[in-house]
């Protein structure tokens, strides 16, 4: 379908306003959901859930664990390294601490495995049942810090019916001038091995060229100058790049009809490029007033005639910056000017040659620079006690590695780089029983998680950078730190049935965690661009005392629960409200040194749990002889001690502060005739973070700010029709996500905000009449969209922000074959 004939079909979309598509012409079938621990009709059960098949997935180009976050409004994503470590945000419910050592609020599981680490969220999606996103907290079922919500997705399980399988190709190009292009490779088989032994296997394999095309070293600054000097041998890599390989073996054992043993192991590595980041120049304002002690109080996008390195509020005088920290003007250093060498520029000079498309000068940008490998193993035993009560085991452990790294300036100026690193292991153990006499169902059990966590964070001074030639040698300034965390809870939920149509849910869990840390900060040697924190701290460098150490330790009790009233209201519509308390643990910060001295040294590192009350009314309405679906919720939510982390320079810490969050979502799904189907959804939510300060130990007051990679409005709509043609079936889809515009940075600067958008993709296919091929071209991101994905604010270190966009236009073509 060329271009002229998709154009009426997404501004049809863009009319509408959330999400899947489908591979069958009838989206309005039904959808069980394991929320509730066992099998239930979506319509229902009184939790607010957006599940998608995987035949849905697949229709909609989802290749990474986090690309259904532009499908489901409420819930976004946030993270860093410039998407290539990416964590889910639920209705504004979020974390971007960029060390791997903390967890995330809003959970992600894999076949009830339960993924430990911020670096897990992000995972290629491939052979999936289904998954299920549920908004609002979980602690009671799915207890592991599931605050806002969470997603879980269930793979593809071997069959004893009959030996199945497929093979699916794709060829993409994306439209920059890296000329970039994409070839994947997905496979699986399954079936019967024996009467009581099946098997299934997939893999995945994904070689994507970098889109962002670098230009380096145009642009670098001129001999002589700070931060001229290539940091070594291939530096200008393109970005965006992807290799990565993935698979999954499945057994499942059924020894008898009261038993089902699943085992499976799970791979995948991947091998990246250097972080995506582009630069754009932002300048910092200083505050005048003598009484506010020079505090940064805000950031904004340089003008184009500005040359001044920062701006002092209420006078005429130049400011200086602070190289390390970002905390207050030093009225100049060694390292950097008092003005900009180009009007406009950063504080070397550089000015992005085209804004926010696809051409970037980076100089510390390298090939097959970063990796993330993650194995694990999962078992899963369901028995049959009787006919009313059952027995579930489940046993999950995974392996977590990466190395990850980002220009810091992602410009041409040698600066610093920094890098994440992880090396970590979950162990996860839960037994529950369930059961239901005839007016109640019910669940209870226990659940021990392991993490054994170690990171490597820091930043990296190459050779010929700007702090290089001040000490004289390549550097790390290191943060190394452990944290092992072990938690024990008991849970338990029981549904009582009132009367006929209305029944009531009591569930708690109670939960006992424990916490040993350790962490180092200081200086060391560095021994090249792919390897980091090596060797041993250098003492007494930069400062006495250095390196900084700490060792702790946590042990605290805590609960989460749920009291709440469903309504059956009639044969098609459910009404339900109650009121959940959610509970994240406290842990430790492990900040950069700057942010480390600057929030005030060991003190800072301990932070409280947050706990939320969540207040939570909705409904699920069924039409027009189950054809049309109308779901909506409005909630509620007040937080003691949200963790929010507060960055500053080029670090930050999590901090607790007091919030609150109210909101309504919308999602209806209708069949308009033969073969025509639509989605349309809405979320809005209005979030407030109280008393944030702008720094620790700012003199201004602390303000009221909105929550990080929380856009208050976001909607979705898809359009498919299917009409027979060619001796089988064609299609025509289109889809199309709207994201209010959302701050990237906890201080809500001016310039630390991207853009609202629309996201536009499209496609037709044919199926034969078989269903054994089938056949794609598919366009995503239609209209060359520029979507925010992260940024940092720089301001102070490079008189700059780094941002990151989501891939330019996409188009492909894809083959498969079932069998």
């Amino acid at each position: 379908m060329n271009k002229k004939n998709l154009i009426p079909v997404c501004t049809l979309i863009s009319m509408g306003v959330v999400a899947p598509v489908s591979s069958a012409s009838n989206l309005i079938e039904e959808v069980v959901v394991t929320a509730q621990k066992r099998e239930q009709n979506l319509q229902e059960v009184g939790i607010a859930i957006t599940a998608f098949s995987g035949d849905q997935l697949e229709a909609m180009g989802v290749e990474q664990s986090i690309d259904i976050a532009a499908f489901s409004p409420g819930v976004h994503i946030s993270g860093n390294l410039a998407g290539q470590n990416t964590q889910f945000s639920i209705r504004g419910v979020t974390q971007n601490d960029f060390n791997d050592i903390i967890e995330a609020p809003n959970a992600a599981y894999l076949d009830e495995g339960y993924l430990a680490v911020a670096q897990a969220q992000t995972f290629a999606v491939f052979d999936i049942e289904r998954v299920e996103i549920l908004k609002g907290p979980q602690g009671t079922l799915f207890g592991r810090n599931a605050t806002g919500g969470l997603v879980h997705y269930i793979s593809k399980k071997p069959s004893f019916e009959r030996s199945e399988g497929y093979v699916d190709i794709t060829y993409g190009q994306f439209d920059t001038d890296a000329d970039a292009g994409q070839y994947t490779l997905e496979a699986a088989a399954g079936g019967p091995l024996t009467d009581t032994l099946a098997a299934r296997a997939a893999l995945r394999y994904n070689r994507q060229d970098g889109y962002l095309n670098n230009l380096y070293p145009q642009f670098d600054p001129a001999p002589g100058s700070p931060g001229a000097g290539s940091p070594g041998a291939g530096a200008g890599a393109d970005m965006g790049d992807d290799d990565t390989l993935a698979g999954r073996v499945t057994f499942l054992l059924r020894p008898n009809e009261d038993m089902d043993v699943t085992f499976s192991g799970n791979y995948a590595s991947s091998e990246v490029a250097t972080g995506p980041y582009q630069s754009k120049s932002t300048i910092a304002v200083f505050d005048g007033d003598p009484n506010a002690g020079g505090e940064l109080i805000n950031v904004i996008d340089t003008p184009a005639n500005e040359t001044r390195s920062s701006i002092i509020q209420g006078t005429d005088l130049d400011g200086g910056v602070d190289i390390i920290d970002g905390d207050g003007p030093v009225g100049g250093t060694p390292f950097t000017p008092l003005t900009r060498p180009v009007p406009g520029g950063d504080l070397f000079g550089y000015i992005d040659p085209d804004g926010d498309d696809f051409n970037t000068s980076s100089d510390f940008a390298f090939d097959d620079q970063g990796f993330v490998d993650t194995w694990g193993v999962n078992a899963r035993l369901e028995w049959a006690l009787s006919n009313d009560v059952v027995f579930t085991a489940i046993t999950d452990f995974k392996d977590y590695e990466k190395l990850l790294f980002i220009d810091v300036d992602a410009a041409p100026g040698n600066q610093l780089a920094n890098y994440a690193g992880v090396d970590a292991t979950s162990f996860t153990q839960e037994l529950r029983w369930s059961g239901e006499s005839g007016n109640s169902r019910w669940v209870g059990g226990f659940f021990y998680l392991n993490i054994d966590n170690e990171s490597d964070n820091g930043l990296k001074a190459p050779d010929n950078s700007i702090v290089f030639n001040a000490f004289g040698a390549p550097f790390d300034i290191g943060v190394v730190s452990s944290l092992e965390t072990d938690s024990y809870s008991l849970f338990g939920q029981l549904e009582y049935d009132l009367t006929e149509s209305l029944s009531a849910t009591f569930g708690l869990r109670v939960i006992r965690e424990e916490k040993d840390f350790q962490t180092e900060i200081g200086f060391l040697i560095s021994n090249g661009n792919f390897t980091v924190n090596e060797g041993d701290f250098l003492p007494d460098v930069p400062l006495p005392g250095a390196p900084f150490t700490a060792d702790l330790d946590s042990s605290d009790t805590l609960w989460t629960g749920k009291v709440q009233l469903d309504w059956q209201a009639g044969e098609d519509l459910l009404i339900y409200a109650g009121i959940n308390r959610g509970v994240k643990a406290g842990s430790f910060n492990a900040p950069l040194l700057g942010a480390f001295l600057g929030a005030g040294g060991n003190p800072a590192l301990p932070y409280d749990e947050e706990i939320l009350l969540s207040y939570e009314a909705g409904f699920k309405a069924t039409f027009r002889d189950g054809r049309t679906r109308l779901n909506g919720t409005a909630f509620y939510y007040d937080y003691s001690d949200y963790q929010a982390f507060l960055f500053v320079g080029v670090g930050g810490v999590v901090i607790n502060a007091d919030a609150d969050n109210y909101g309504i979502e919308l999602d209806l799904q209708t069949s308009l005739g033969q073969g025509l189907d639509a989605i349309f959804s809405l979320a809005w939510f209005d979030a407030t973070v109280k008393d944030v300060p702008l720094r620790a130990g700012s003199p201004l007051p602390p303000r009221d700010v909105d929550p990080t990679y929380a856009p208050e409005l976001q909607a979705n709509a898809i359009l498919r029709y299917e009409w027979p043609a060619l001796g089988g079936m064609m299609h025509v889809r289109g889809d199309a996500s709207y994201s209010d515009e959302f701050f990237y940075n906890l201080r809500n600067f001016d310039a630390d905000k991207f853009d609202s958008y629309v996201m536009v993709n499209a496609g037709v296919g044919w199926t034969s009449s078989d269903e054994k091929w089938q056949l794609d071209f598919k366009l995503e991101n239609l209209t060359d969209e520029r979507a925010g994905v992260q940024g940092f604010d720089l301001a102070t270190l490079c008189g700059c922000n780094e941002v990151a966009y989501r891939a330019p236009r996409w188009y492909g073509f894809s083959v498969k074959r079932e069998f």
